[in-house]
C-alpha cells in the first residue's frame, strides 16, 4: 500500500467516525494499520480502532486493538489508551492486563493478583436495559465497576449486581455540596440473585425509619423508601441535581432486595423493637 493511498483512507475512516459508522471506521484504520503499524500516528490509529469496536461492543477487537495501542503509548501519563485497554480486559476478566492497563494509565490499584476489588468510592450509573433508563448508586470496585446499592425500580434489575460502567462520566449529581460523577452503563458484569420486593410501613418518626434501612444494609441486604429511588429516577437528564433523599414518617411504600423470608424476619424484628408506631404489610414480589 502506498501512503497516498493510507492518507486516503484515514480520511475515509475520520469521515465514518463523524457519521458514527463505527465499523466502516475501524475497518478503514485496520487496513492502513496492516500495512503501517508503527508510523508517526499509528497510536491514534490503533486506539482510534479499539474505541470504535468498544462502541459496537465487540470486546475481543477493541482487546486485541486496544492493546497494539497501549504498546505505543506512554505509560503513568493518563493515556486514554490504556483506560479502552482496562475496560475491554475487565470485560474478558483477564485480570493480569487490566491491572496492568490501570497501572498503565498512572491509577494505584489493591495490592494483589486476579480479579480487583478496592474502595474506589461512590458514584452514580445509568443503567441502560431495553431502552428503559435509570440511575442509580453504585460503590466502585475498580476503575471500570462498581456495585448497585439503591434497589432499581427497573425490571430485571437488582440490588447488588455489579456493572461496567464507561470511563468518561455523562453528567452529575450533588449531595451535601460533594459532586459525584454519572457514567453509562456499558454492560451487566455479575448478576445479582437478591430479588426485589415491595412493603408497606408505617412509622412514627423518621428515625424508625431509617433503623429499618439500617437493620437491612446491616445483613448486606437493601431497603429505601420507593419514593427516593423513583425522583433519582427522574434525575436522569438532567445535568446536575441536589439530591434528597429523606426518610419521612407514616405510612408509606418501601423497595426491599433481601430473599422474602429474610425480609419478613427483619420486618417483625423491627416492628418488634418499638411498643407502638411500628407495623408493616403487604410483602409482595415485584416483577
Amino acid at each position: 500500500m502506498r501512503k497516498s493511498e493510507a492518507e486516503r483512507l484515514i480520511e475515509q475512516a475520520y469521515q465514518a467516525w463523524e457519521a458514527e459508522e463505527w465499523l466502516r471506521a475501524a475497518e478503514a484504520f485496520e487496513e492502513v494499520l496492516a500495512h503501517f503499524p508503527d508510523e508517526k500516528d499509528s497510536a491514534v490509529w490503533w486506539y482510534d480502532a479499539a474505541l470504535a469496536h468498544k462502541f459496537l461492543r465487540d470486546w475481543q477487537k477493541a482487546y486485541d486493538l486496544g492493546r497494539e495501542a497501549a504498546a505505543r503509548s506512554p505509560r503513568g501519563e493518563g493515556d486514554p489508551a490504556y483506560w479502552n485497554l482496562g475496560i475491554a480486559a475487565t470485560v474478558r476478566r483477564d485480570w493480569a492486563t487490566a491491572r496492568d492497563a490501570w497501572a498503565g494509565f498512572g491509577i494505584e490499584l489493591p495490592d494483589g493478583e486476579g480479579e480487583i476489588s478496592g474502595r474506589f468510592g461512590p458514584a452514580c450509573v445509568r443503567l441502560d436495559t431495553d431502552g428503559k433508563r435509570e440511575v442509580v448508586w453504585i460503590e466502585r470496585l475498580c476503575p471500570t465497576r462498581g456495585r448497585v446499592v439503591n434497589v432499581p425500580v427497573t425490571g430485571g434489575r437488582r440490588y447488588g449486581e455489579i456493572v461496567l460502567h464507561d470511563g468518561q462520566p455523562n453528567g452529575e449529581r450533588i449531595v451535601d455540596g460533594t459532586t459525584y460523577p454519572v457514567f453509562d452503563e456499558l454492560l451487566l458484569f455479575e448478576a445479582s440473585e437478591l430479588p426485589t420486593l415491595e412493603v408497606t410501613v408505617a412509622a412514627g418518626e423518621p428515625a424508625d425509619l431509617e433503623a429499618l434501612v439500617e437493620l437491612f444494609t446491616e445483613h448486606g441486604y437493601g431497603a429505601e423508601p420507593a419514593s427516593s429511588v423513583r425522583m433519582l429516577c427522574a434525575c436522569c437528564s438532567e445535568g446536575s441535581h441536589e439530591q434528597q433523599r429523606s426518610v419521612e414518617a407514616g405510612a408509606q411504600q418501601l423497595s426491599l432486595a433481601a430473599p422474602p423470608q429474610e425480609a419478613r424476619r427483619l420486618l417483625e424484628r423491627w416492628a418488634a423493637q418499638a411498643v407502638i408506631g411500628r407495623s408493616w404489610s403487604g410483602l409482595e414480589p415485584v416483577g
